[in-house]
């Protein structure tokens, strides 16, 4: 593709509605378009990637047994009724009706779809596993799109549905799932964590979540870098500390004028915020809640949500608060009464609180659980902290950022059975299709690798998602055996089968050099005048600083050389596994973006430090 002729317009700085380093770089990079918000068009560089995405996806689904259909992106309403799901997406669901007054949505997922094919086609116990999947466009009508590509409204997903005899064939097709997932994202050059997740709207027991690490994440990875536990902040659990005994003290009053806050309280009593109990009002589907929680922990709502079994959750109005008879900044659980109450289990974790006592500018000592109150439901509903220790061996946790790229779920049967998904088994009794859903976002994975690897001068991209495998940049002055040479060297190039931006502008050498830092692509080859005097050609690799003099002569068979040598490091896994090693489920992968190498390691900590090595569980 010869630059004059792409459709791509460069900017040299960010709009402002930018909020996110992958936003930035998409917009000045010419790559995407808002068009409405959470709605983007994909420009050509863009779609070259997102074709990379697609066809790597495509073939690992393929390799692990997944057969290719097309699902409808419209779906009627009364699907989403049957399966219990409409209530649980609420306003996320886009919805309308047709001219015959019939109720439709624009699909957000497809498991109902999957399982009411699953009713028709599979009959016995002969028609299992199964794994379908499609890549389609997907809606949602997120309350607040942000970050660009990162949460949008309508967006392209690969997702795969699995379907098998029981519980066990449904762990097999998960774990058949969760490699082939590792094996797309080491085939994009993009290394990625595997954490514990909640499973939200979609449903189900057990989920997973694909994590690509990068500082600017929007999501938090609390691990243990003793035992391997990893688990999102929505999910991550952990012990938390017990407060030294003391013997129960009779309740007191104390005047606390114009104190409402645990920071406060704590420093007017002289007392840590553990030694305090914090009260939170929520509302859940339209019913005001009243939540308990130790002072140094802060609400985990995606727990609170769950724990309460509600469709949505949102922090109580002052309105709604004064409406149920709460005293703001002063509220406590004692007393309360026709208000749902919850407490986190922290609060069994010592003795002598102070709390509010439902009163202005006073404050209660000596408040125990249960003595002095109780709570509907008690339970773990308190965000993990760094330092807090590990729920599986009491090594202290630590977090990192990280990006999710992709999201698998252990559906179990609640979908199959209200859909009619049924199988004969052996003995001819009928039983419930166990099914699982795997989901990987293509426009998320494409801003994620943004984010994960970029510098101050654009995108670096990996080079088997790159839109061009070359960036070729002749500096045009007025000998014409620069035009020849370059004209010439492109044709061989595309000849060869080289992907090649061919930058045939009559622009300055700066600008040409900042487009080509900007778009990100893997190799830039310069001829000038300087190196044609050498006959040779001058070579930098994107994520180099580095440049190298390759000689005109055979630079066709060089370059299949490099290019083909990193493309299929970061296509493959290596053929020699270390020795004794009997399969890749016996260590974890080192991965190396600079040089598309891996390292092979049994028991590794978390996190490879020092060598420019991220881990790739294996």
């Amino acid at each position: 593709m010869r630059f004059s002729r792409l459709f791509v317009k460069t900017l040299r700085q960010a709009p402002a509605e930018a909020d996110t380093v992958s936003h930035q770089l998409l917009l000045r990079a010419g790559m995407v378009q808002q068009v409405a918000a959470g709605v983007y068009a994909y420009l050509p560089l863009a779609w070259r990637v997102l074709r990379k995405i697609e066809q790597i996806i495509r073939e690992e689904m393929d390799r692990a047994g997944g057969q290719e259909l097309m699902m409808p992106g419209l779906q009627p309403v009364e699907i989403w009724e049957q399966s219990g799901r409409r209530d649980a997406f609420g306003k996320t669901l886009f919805t309308f009706t047709d001219r015959r007054d019939r109720r439709l949505c624009l699909g957000p997922t497809h498991e109902e779809v999957a399982a009411g094919l699953a009713s028709r086609y599979v009959q016995s116990y002969r028609d299992l596993p199964l794994l379908l999947y499609h890549i389609q466009t997907k809606f949602r009508d997120e309350p607040r799109p942000r970050g660009g590509l990162l949460r949008v409204r309508e967006f392209d997903m690969k997702d795969l549905y699995s379907f098998d005899v029981d519980e066990a064939g449904l762990d097999v097709s998960y774990k058949k799932m969760l490699q082939a997932y590792k094996n797309v994202y080491d085939r994009c050059g993009l290394p990625t964590v595997v954490v514990e997740a909640d499973s939200g709207a979609i449903g189900g027991k057990e989920s997973h979540e694909f994590m690509l690490i990068a500082d600017s994440g929007e999501d938090e990875v609390f691990h243990c870098p003793a035992c391997g536990y990893a688990a999102n902040a929505e999910k991550a659990e952990s012990v938390k500390p017990r407060l030294e005994a003391e013997e129960p003290a009779s309740i007191e009053e104390v005047a606390t004028p114009g104190i409402k806050t645990i920071e406060d309280l704590a420093n007017f009593l002289g007392i840590p915020p553990s030694r305090t109990l914090k009260a939170v009002f929520y509302t859940a589907d339209d019913q005001v809640v009243f939540v308990t929680i130790r002072g140094d922990f802060e609400v985990n709502e995606t727990k609170l949500k769950n724990a309460l079994k509600a469709h949505e959750l949102r922090l109580a109005s002052d309105a709604e608060v004064a409406r149920a008879g709460l005293v703001a900044g002063y509220a406590s659980p004692l007393g309360v009464h026709g208000i749902k109450t919850v407490g986190d289990d922290s609060i069994a974790l010592g003795t002598n609180f102070v709390a509010g006592a439902n009163k202005p500018d006073t404050h209660l000592r000596n408040v125990n659980y249960p003595r002095d109150f109780g709570v509907d439901i008690l339970t773990d509903i308190a965000l993990a902290r760094v330092g807090d220790a590990c729920p599986r061996c009491g090594e202290r946790l630590q977090s990192i950022r990280g990006i999710e790229v992709g999201h698998v779920f252990k559906l179990g049967t609640f979908i199959s059975e209200r859909l009619g998904a049924y199988y004969l088994d052996k003995d001819g009794a009928t039983r419930p299709i166990f099914m699982g859903s795997y989901g990987i976002g293509l426009g998320r994975l494409m801003a994620a690798a943004i984010e994960h690897s970029h510098d101050e001068q654009g995108i670096i991209w990996p080079l088997p998602i790159a839109p061009y495998h070359i960036y070729l940049c002749p500096l045009y002055t007025d000998d014409p055996e620069i035009e020849r040479v370059a004209e010439d060297t492109y044709a061989q190039l595309e000849k060869a089968g080289f992907e090649v931006l061919f930058d045939d502008r009559r622009e300055s050498p700066g600008v040409k050099f900042n487009d080509a830092d900007l778009l990100g692509i893997p190799i830039r080859l310069t001829l000038s005048s300087r190196t044609l005097k050498q006959q040779s050609i001058e070579l930098k690799w994107r994520s180099k600083k580095e440049t190298e003099l390759l000689p005109l002569s055979g630079l066709v068979e060089t370059l299949k050389k490099l290019v083909g040598g990193s493309s299929e490091k970061a296509n493959n896994r290596p053929q020699n596994r270390p020795r004794g090693l009997q399969s890749w489920q016996d260590c974890d992968i080192f991965y190396c973006k600079e040089t598309y190498s891996e390292k092979w390691v049994k028991n590794p900590t978390f996190l490879l430090q020092g060598d420019g090595f991220s881990r790739m569980e294996a």
